[in-house]
């Protein structure tokens, strides 16, 4: 008789990446890395334990979109008072806030639950060559793409 096998929260092994973001389509990116932090790339795979991976984010800034959603996708935020409806486009997003960019489009691929909460705690996102995780060792991740 076979039997599916789940990982406790204390068996967890958890490895750093790193992904260059540099020329990368953003959707492709997000999806990679959402299956990254979710632990679905894993034989150990349990779909109710936060068993991902820890991922660093590097040249978030150079991350491109394909045709025409640098002008025509709109991000959507409301400050909660009336006609308080703010948008921005992609082109004005990527400029002046490169990091939040990236991680709205990892963040949106990954559960609204608390397991997703926990898993989001997880991505590290820096818009240069450097980041401050030299002592984690990360591996460098080769997307598919």
């Amino acid at each position: 008789m076979r039997q599916t096998t789940f990982i406790k929260p204390t068996e967890v092994k958890r490895n750093w990446y790193v992904v260059d973001a540099d020329g990368q389509t953003l959707g492709r990116l997000a999806s990679e890395i959402a299956i990254l932090l979710r632990g679905k790339h894993k034989v150990d795979y349990t779909p109710h334990v936060d068993c991902g991976d820890y991922v660093i984010v590097i040249n978030a800034d150079k991350a491109v979109v394909s045709g025409d959603q640098e002008f025509k996708k709109m991000y959507y935020r409301h400050t909660g008072y009336p006609g308080g409806l703010k948008t921005r486009s992609t082109g004005e997003m990527r400029r002046r806030f490169p990091q939040q960019w990236v991680e709205k489009a990892i963040m949106g691929m990954l559960p609204h639950t608390r397991l997703g909460d926990a898993q989001r705690t997880h991505l590290y996102v820096y818009t240069g060559d450097s980041h401050p995780h030299q002592a984690q060792q990360p591996i460098e991740y080769k997307l598919k793409g």
